[in-house]
């Protein structure tokens, strides 16, 4: 562990006045304070909508204030009044807006008209649905073969609308779905599939309430999730142990100041989240797992020796699992000094978290995509699962595996068949229900998809939310592939840089927001569905006038597309899409897991969804949960890196002012950053080590050199609690290092948490 070396402006801890602040100034700013915080009232309540935020589970028990600062950005900067009108697409072009910040871009409102862009005058203009329509199928239909088009998908979509779109698309006759979780939680889907059959976390929100010890690895939840801060806060108020692994070390992960507490409020008091913190090194957490594990069984050893009761669960083991004593050996053989140097823990530190875990009856293991977007991610994943299954500790209550999911229903998505390898019950079910023979051959990914742009194999991009673009990794090697395309096409609430990277023939499609109300053609109110981290299923009302009376929700978007497409023989598309209710019965034909839905979900809180290893049902090959005795890494990168003594690793994150690709604003106060983005986060001695001070401007280099130089030039230097060799700065900004063809095994997910850097002093004159 190292001195904590954040700024002296940093917040002191997560919540309190700062978060409160941050509300009343995002509301205000939103153009519609009153309103605005009105509709927080009905953020994630039974009548209500679905914070349009992150996927943390939403309390049974219920309360008339789950939401969260994150929240009220998210709300505040979809009900503004601001308004991307054809007005103002008619003053910019598109040439000159791409030169504007994300934050300016978006800033500028709410979509309000379907438009089309105008390739000799460079601009969009506006242009009626049933023509934009009409003219995207034509050039759909006009390709040489359906897997000319690449169809992405956002997390932000519904249920309902990923389901007729990943519908519409088998249809059209491909399985091309690259989406966001690619780049964020595939390897959770992969590695828990693998090891317990079902590619989702275990536990309930109730779990946290009962664990004895909960193990949150590398993520960050004062930014990204931040209701999650109560429950760990409320979990070491009653006693668990609460062990941090993540490699920066968070205010969020330390304090929590809850701006409900009239008493903290009033005394500037805060309380713990966390009991014990750890920080490896970038791309360490297998090494540290590993190590735990065999401090496990050493003292399993130990206990057999002197005749006490054992350590690891055998009956469990015994009934439940397959692999032990080949995971076992490989444990054993792997050296403590291997562990040491690849974590940058010492044995000392992994045993005591070791026995933390020893101690405790009930273990929860949380992580998101600081253990998802390595190389080697989907082993790390498996050894967490290993970890947890030699005491048992998972399918009981108070213990389980917790991938903590990024947008609100990016699990819901893949749930409902946006999957490029798609499930053959999948298909086999949608093709009893429709009566038609479907692709069945795996499509593409994210990193896929980015291949057969640039090769010119795809012609077509379609995109359901989200900003594709920006969130992708190699920035300008994925803009000019998208404007190589002959069709672009971008179903969205507010204007971003992905949507300026046009095609040949180019369509901007707005949408309902997650809080306005939509209206069938009967004037009945309809609702969404969304499915979180904790397999939850619930239904989403909005409650705010639509800001513009041309808008659409994304499911009547996409039965548009689909019918002008595909017209009405197999799936009649305008029933579908006037009637979210029907959406929903088809779902759950194809789907039985969905039981009841449309009852079901409109029942306060909604629903779970069977989770079989919940239960300590396995549906693996072996009918077992599966130990993985894959070895460590021969090498890091940080490993790598030390062959070099110029060279770091580097992540990509958030700032607190963001969500995914969305900038709320410039400041991330929680690390002591205002006013700017461009900043790289380094160990003071690495800062000295480069012969620079903490303030100075630097170049960041990527290591990987193609055709298209990775450079990163002007970033601010900031002196940082974070290991040595290890550094950090904001994504989409640094994505230009991040490069396409690093990735992680079996996942395909960008490797954006280890990548290579060199670094330069910055010349003011470029």
């Amino acid at each position: 562990m190292t001195k904590d070396t954040a700024p002296k402006n940093a917040s002191k801890a997560a919540g309190g006045w700062g978060a409160l602040k941050a509300v009343g100034r995002h509301l205000m700013g939103s153009g519609k304070p009153v309103s605005g915080g009105l509709s927080l009232l009905k953020a994630n309540q039974p009548d209500g909508f679905d914070c349009p935020g992150c996927a943390w589970g939403d309390p049974e028990h219920g309360s008339s204030f789950e939401f969260c600062e994150n929240g009220v950005k998210a709300v505040a900067w979809e009900a503004t009044r601001a308004r991307a009108t054809p007005a103002f697409f008619a003053k910019h072009t598109v040439s000159e807006l791409r030169s504007w910040t994300d934050y300016d871009l978006e800033h500028e409102g709410r979509l309000t008209h379907p438009m089309r862009y105008n390739v000799e005058k460079d601009i969009y203009e506006e242009v009626s649905w049933e023509t934009a329509f009409t003219e995207i199928a034509a050039y759909l239909n006009a390709l040489d073969n359906p897997n000319q088009a690449e169809f992405y998908t956002s997390g932000r979509a519904s249920n309902e609308a990923a389901f007729m779109y990943q519908m519409f698309v088998r249809l059209f006759g491909t399985n091309n779905f690259p989406d966001c979780s690619n780049m964020c939680h595939e390897a959770s889907g992969v590695a828990l599939g693998a090891a317990i059959g079902i590619g989702k976390g275990t536990v309930r929100l109730e779990d946290f309430e009962a664990a004895d010890a909960i193990f949150v690895v590398g993520q960050n939840p004062g930014t990204n999730h931040p209701r999650m801060l109560a429950d760990l806060r409320a979990a070491t108020e009653r006693g668990a142990r609460v062990v941090v692994f993540n490699t920066l070390k968070e205010k969020g992960l330390k304090r929590f100041a809850d701006p409900q507490n009239k008493r903290e409020m009033l005394t500037g008091g805060s309380e713990k989240t966390s009991t014990d913190y750890y920080c490896p090194r970038l791309g360490g957490d297998m090494a540290a797992f590993r190590g735990m594990a065999k401090a496990v069984f050493a003292a399993e050893a130990a206990a057999q020796a002197a005749g006490k009761p054992a350590v690891i669960d055998h009956a469990f083991i015994a009934e439940h699992c397959a692999g032990f004593d080949k995971y076992q050996a490989t444990v054993n053989a792997t050296s403590w000094d291997q562990i040491e140097n690849q974590s940058g823990l010492t044995r000392a530190a992994l045993e005591e978290a070791a026995d933390i875990y020893m101690a405790a009856d009930k273990v929860i293991t949380t992580w998101a995509m600081g253990i998802t977007q390595h190389r080697h991610s989907v082993a790390t994943i498996r050894e967490i699962a290993n970890f947890m299954f030699l005491r048992g500790n998972i399918g009981r209550a108070g213990a389980g595996l917790c991938p903590v999911r990024g947008h609100s229903n990016v699990q819901g998505d893949r749930t409902v068949g946006i999957n490029e390898k798609a499930p053959s019950a999948l298909i086999d079910a949608m093709e009893r229900e429709l009566g038609v023979t479907l692709p069945r051959g795996p499509g593409h990914n994210v990193l896929h998809a980015i291949g057969a742009m640039m090769s010119g194999e795809a012609r077509a991009f379609v995109g359901l939310g989200g900003n594709f673009a920006r969130a992708t990794p190699d920035s300008p090697l994925i803009a000019k592939a998208m404007q190589g395309l002959d069709l672009t096409v971008h179903v969205a609430t507010k204007l971003n840089h992905g949507h300026l990277l046009t095609g040949k023939h180019a369509y901007l499609l707005p949408c309902l927001g997650r809080t306005e109300i939509d209206r069938n053609s009967k004037g009945l109110r309809q609702i969404v569905t969304v499915e979180d981290s904790m397999s939850m299923v619930h239904g989403s009302g909005g409650i705010n006038l639509p800001a513009s009376k041309e808008l659409k929700s994304e499911v009547a978007i996409v039965a548009g597309i689909a019918k002008a497409t595909l017209g009405n023989d197999v799936v009649d598309w305008d029933a579908l899409g006037d009637d979210n209710d029907k959406i929903r019965d088809l779902i759950a034909r194809v789907l039985p897991i969905f039981g009841n839905f449309n009852q079901d979900v409109r029942k306060p809180r909604g629903f779970r969804l069977r989770n079989g290893a919940s239960h300590r049902e396995w549906h693996t090959a072996t009918k077992r949960a599966n130990f993985d005795a894959s070895p460590l890494p021969e090498a890091t990168e940080w490993q790598e890196a030390q062959s070099n003594d110029a060279e770091f690793v580097l992540q990509t994150l958030r700032s607190h002012d963001q969500y995914n690709t969305t900038i709320y604003g410039m400041d991330d106060r929680y690390r002591g950053v205002f006013g700017t983005r461009d900043v790289v986060f380094m160990h003071p001695d690495d800062i000295a080590q480069i012969g620079r001070k903490a303030g100075d401007l630097v170049d960041i280099i990527g290591a990987h050199q193609g055709e298209t130089p990775r450079v990163a030039q002007g970033f601010k230097l900031m002196a940082y609690d974070i290991p040595r060799g290890c550094v950090a700065g904001y994504y989409p900004e640094l994505n230009v290092l991040v490069p396409h063809t690093s990735f992680g095994d079996e996942s395909f997910t960008p490797a954006s948490k280890a990548v290579p850097v060199t670094f330069r002093p910055s010349d003011p004159h470029e």
